[in-house]
C-alpha cells in the first residue's frame, strides 16, 4: 500500500510540474505548426486588403504559413468571438478594425479590444473618401449636400454597422447639418462598392485603401476627402461652408491591427510581435500602404494600447455627445478625450 500511494504522489507531482512548465515549453516551440488569422470582414474591403498585403511577410519571420479567413457580420464581432472561443495559444489570430473599440459602447457586445492584446496595430485609413456611382450627377460634397438637403430620405448611402468608418463619418456630417439619406447596410466595402459600381446604392463614406484604385480607374466617382486639404487631387469636403466644423474630429479613420486573446503565453505574444514588427517594416509592405493613403503606424505592446484608447476615446464621445452611444462612455470608464 505504502508503495502504490508514493508511485501515486510521484505521478501527482510530475502531472503539476507538467502543467506548470507545459505552457512556456511549448511556447519555446511555436509556432509548430500554420497558424490561422481571422478577418473581421469580406473580402475586397480595407481591412482585408490591408492584412492580405501584411501576412506573407509576417509568415517569412514566423517561418510558419498564416492561414486567413474571412468572418464578416455584426460590425466585426462575429469574427472577434470566434477568436475568443479557441485555445489562447496564439495559433488563432484575429485581423480586426476599429469598430470593436465600441462594441460595449454601442451595446453590440460585452467586451472590446480589452479581452486582446495588440501584437500590432499596422496603420491607420485616415483619408476617408466619400465615393458615388460613377454617373451621379454630383461633383462635390456641397453638390452631394445641397441635392440630399432638397431630397431628404431618397438617396441610398452605404453603411457597415456602428463603429465603422461609414457610420461614424455620417454621424459626424449629421452632427453639423441635415443628412437624411436611406442607409443600407453591408458587410463590409468589398460589397458596396460592387453595389455602388452597379448603381445598387448612390453613395458612401470609405477609406481610401479600399476604393482610390476604382476611382483612378473610373469605376468610382470621388466627391471629398474627410479632411480641410485635398487628397490626390480630391477636393476637402470642408469646402461645403456647414462642414467648415469637421476638423475639430480629426485626425480620424479606421484602424487595422492583429490581436490575440490576452491570456496567450507571454514567449508566444513576443514571438509574434517581433515577426509583425518586422512585417511592418518591409518597404514593399509600406510602399502599398502608403500608395493608397493609409499612414504606417507599426505599434505593438503598451503603445499600441494607448493608441486604441485615444481613439476609443475620441469616438465614443463623439457618438455620446450625437445621441449616437448606446451606453454612456463615463460609465464604462472611458475618458473624455
Amino acid at each position: 500500500m505504502q508503495k502504490f500511494k508514493r508511485q501515486f504522489l510521484g505521478a501527482a507531482l510530475a502531472a503539476m510540474a507538467a502543467a506548470t512548465l507545459g505552457g512556456p515549453a511549448l511556447a519555446q516551440g511555436y509556432p509548430e505548426r500554420d497558424v490561422t488569422a481571422v478577418i473581421q470582414w469580406g473580402a475586397g474591403g480595407g481591412t482585408d486588403v490591408a492584412m492580405r498585403g501584411y501576412a506573407p511577410y509576417a509568415e517569412e519571420a514566423l517561418g510558419r504559413k498564416i492561414v486567413l479567413q474571412n468572418k464578416p457580420g455584426a460590425a466585426g464581432a462575429i469574427g472577434a468571438n470566434f477568436v475568443l472561443q479557441q485555445p489562447a495559444d496564439g495559433y488563432t489570430l484575429l485581423m480586426g478594425a476599429e469598430p470593436q473599440a465600441l462594441f460595449r459602447v454601442m451595446g453590440m457586445a460585452d467586451f472590446d479590444y480589452d479581452k486582446f492584446y495588440p501584437i500590432n496595430i499596422a496603420a491607420i485609413a485616415n483619408s476617408i473618401i466619400l465615393v458615388a456611382r460613377n454617373d451621379a450627377p454630383w461633383n462635390t460634397m456641397q453638390d452631394l449636400l445641397s441635392h440630399v438637403q432638397a431630397n431628404p430620405r431618397k438617396l441610398k448611402q452605404y453603411l457597415a454597422g456602428q463603429g465603422t468608418v461609414p457610420f461614424t463619418v455620417n454621424t459626424m456630417v449629421k452632427s453639423l447639418t441635415p443628412f437624411e439619406t436611406i442607409l443600407v447596410p453591408f458587410d463590409g466595402d468589398g460589397p458596396a462598392i460592387a453595389a455602388l459600381q452597379g448603381g445598387h446604392i448612390d453613395f458612401g463614406f470609405i477609406a481610401s485603401g479600399a476604393v482610390i484604385e476604382h476611382v483612378k480607374a473610373g469605376r468610382l466617382k470621388a466627391l471629398g476627402v474627410l479632411d480641410n486639404k485635398p487628397f490626390q487631387g480630391i477636393p476637402p469636403m470642408t469646402d461645403a461652408p456647414s462642414l467648415r466644423a469637421l476638423p475639430k474630429y480629426l485626425p480620424w479613420g479606421s484602424f487595422y491591427g492583429v490581436f490575440v486573446r490576452k491570456e496567450t503565453p507571454e514567449p508566444v505574444k513576443a514571438k509574434l510581435v517581433a515577426a509583425f514588427k518586422k512585417a511592418g517594416e518591409n518597404p514593399q509592405y509600406r510602399k502599398l500602404m502608403e500608395g493608397r493613403g493609409t499612414t504606417m503606424l507599426n505599434l505593438s505592446g503598451a503603445e499600441a494600447d494607448a493608441f486604441i484608447r485615444k481613439w476609443q476615446s475620441t469616438t465614443a464621445w463623439l457618438y455620446q455627445t450625437a445621441g449616437t452611444a448606446k451606453v454612456d462612455p463615463a460609465t464604462l470608464g472611458i475618458a473624455k478625450p
